[in-house]
């Protein structure tokens, strides 16, 4: 396998999390209901899985081994979109977060807020993965040999094994915060 078989894979998992938000995203602009959960569901797998591990994985290690070699400009070019879509991806989804956080306060007009981030992502994703699966992945592995596809790959699932501990950890990092607040508070 080369190191973007993971990716992509990884790839259509995203697009059926992306999938379930653009119809959550139908249903709250007919109906203004959110319903329960959804919105903490799709925000921890954006932050997590979308952002942490996956363009982890592109930045911290496939972009960055790439920036050492001489690129085509329009392999450079694409690059830098796709870093620039990443951040775009990552601010949107904390305005999501914040803004149902606000709703869930009793703010109802933080619905639109809500509203414009799910948007932003589900028209984002598609067309951020497309241009990756379709016109960057494969020319980016000419740039690599075998061997250098090999540790990359390596590096990748090292990079995996990593990622459940670091999200436990700052689950209880901020359990203790709350109980910690909690008792300090009565």
């Amino acid at each position: 396998m080369k190191p973007i078989g993971l990716l992509m894979r990884e790839h259509r998992l995203i697009e059926r999390m992306i999938g379930l938000m653009n119809q959550r995203l139908q249903r709250i602009r007919e109906s203004k209901d959110i319903g329960p959960f959804f919105i903490n569901t799709a925000t921890d797998f954006l932050q997590i899985y979308a952002d942490r591990t996956h363009h982890g994985k592109e930045e911290d290690i496939l972009f960055r081994d790439l920036a050492s070699r001489r690129l085509a400009p329009e392999h450079k070019r694409t690059m830098d979109e796709l870093v620039q879509e990443h951040m775009v991806a990552r601010k949107t989804t904390r305005e999501l977060v914040q803004a149902y956080e606000a709703y869930s306060t009793g703010d109802i007009g933080s619905l639109k807020d809500i509203v414009r981030c799910l948007d932003v992502l589900v028209t984002l994703y598609p067309a951020h993965i497309e241009k990756e699966d379709k016109h960057f992945f494969f020319p980016s592995m000419e740039y690599l040999n075998q061997t250098e596809h090999a540790d990359m790959l390596q590096k990748f699932w090292e990079f995996d094994r990593q990622m459940i501990h670091e999200k436990y950890q700052a689950t209880v990092t901020e359990a203790e915060k709350m109980i910690n607040y909690q008792h300090g508070a009565q």
